[in-house]
């Protein structure tokens, strides 16, 4: 049974994350404004986890130099605030769907990232370096489809949402223009690209400093006030902020404290057990799911371009992670990237005791 684990545990976060994006899209369909939202998800993740952090790292809060944590507000700034911004505002612009497919892009965003740093090996006339070249352009290919390609429309499951907006917001969102479209989707693609760099630059920091419980907290504080100050520009009638017992407070504490709490627990378990590349590897469950209940519950029509270029992606990805696992088989003892966090079982016979974030990882820190 405790081998089978996680499995079972992989599978539940792509759950989590398929009601991230179903609930996130219901909650902008009915309104709410995307950079509230952002603050709320934020203030509430970090309710949940400060009181957490100040109890197990209370004597080590005092290692937190200036230098450090201006470097954690910089991280912060691109990979959460700008970077969930960003994210939920091409997600109000497309559909849960897109979202979704998008994801799969991130490990493949990363590793090009990592390479423009010189953390990541690339070799053209390797199995492992052609591997990784097809990546990137089916993730490309991908990205393309899903913006300019059109295709006939799945009919949607359920005819009748069963998270219904209201009449005139309805209108609004229920048929985004051609162009409104298009720019959501390079939204999305350049929220993951900012994630990405997040995902990079954060493993760098790990290094100097590897406690991951008060980065991510720190990070989180820092977020919600950079967040704050967005959402206070962006949103002046502050009649709108307030939250409802409907899907917007749902959507609200389902992201602070079961995205950010229950899956943040889930991966590091994840992650620890079988590597980043084993978590990476379910990611296109995700977006079978998300096709499914975005249908079903929003009563979203998915355009086969959707699914064409969702499928591409998925490609990529496992194009990408194919040429990394192909690398480090046939790398010596010792001499395997620094950005790899999965042991050659032929080279380490002792358990890891710290995963850093990898090009392969996509774990959500925040």
């Amino acid at each position: 049974m405790d081998a089978k684990k996680p499995y079972v545990i992989a599978i539940i976060i792509q759950f989590i994350y398929t009601g991230m994006f179903v609930v996130s899209k219901a909650a902008f369909d009915h309104g709410m404004n995307t950079y509230v939202f952002i603050f709320y998800r934020q203030a509430a993740a970090s309710l949940l986890l400060l009181p957490m952090a100040l109890l197990l790292e209370r004597k080590n809060v005092r290692s937190l130099s200036p230098g450090l944590l201006l470097k954690l507000f910089f991280l912060a700034l691109i990979g959460i605030t700008f970077s969930l911004n960003l994210y939920n505002v091409s997600l109000k612009f497309t559909s849960a769907t897109v979202a979704s497919a998008t994801t799969n892009a991130m490990p493949v965003v990363t590793f090009c990232f990592a390479l423009l740093l010189k953390m990541e090996v690339f070799k053209l006339r390797s199995s492992s370096g052609i591997a990784k070249l097809a990546g990137v352009s089916l993730c490309l290919a991908g990205v393309f489809v899903i913006a300019f390609y059109i295709g006939p429309a799945l009919s949607p499951i359920n005819h009748h949402r069963v998270f219904a907006p209201s009449h005139t917001s309805a209108l609004t969102s229920s048929a985004p223009s051609r162009m409104t479209w298009i720019k959501g989707t390079f939204f999305m693609v350049l929220a993951n690209m900012a994630w990405s760099l997040w995902i990079v630059l954060q493993g760098k920091l790990l290094k100097e400093y590897p406690n991951k419980m008060l980065m991510t907290v720190t990070q989180c504080v820092f977020s919600a006030v950079q967040s704050f100050v967005v959402a206070v520009v962006a949103e002046r009638d502050f009649s709108k902020w307030s939250l409802r017992l409907d899907i917007s407070l749902l959507a609200v504490l389902y992201n602070g404290f079961v995205v950010t709490g229950v899956t943040y627990y889930l991966q590091a378990w994840c992650v620890e057990m079988k590597g980043p590349v084993f978590l990476a590897v379910w990611n296109p469950l995700c977006f079978v799911f998300t096709i499914f209940c975005s249908s079903f519950f929003l009563g979203e029509i998915v355009n086969l371009s959707s699914v064409v270029g969702g499928i591409l992606l998925v490609g990529g990805l496992y194009s990408v992670l194919w040429g990394k696992s192909k690398e480090i088989k046939n790398a010596p003892c010792g001499k395997v990237n620094t950005m790899d966090d999965a042991d050659d079982d032929n080279c380490h016979h002792k358990p890891q005791e710290q995963e850093q974030p990898t090009s392969a990882s996509i774990v959500e820190q925040v």
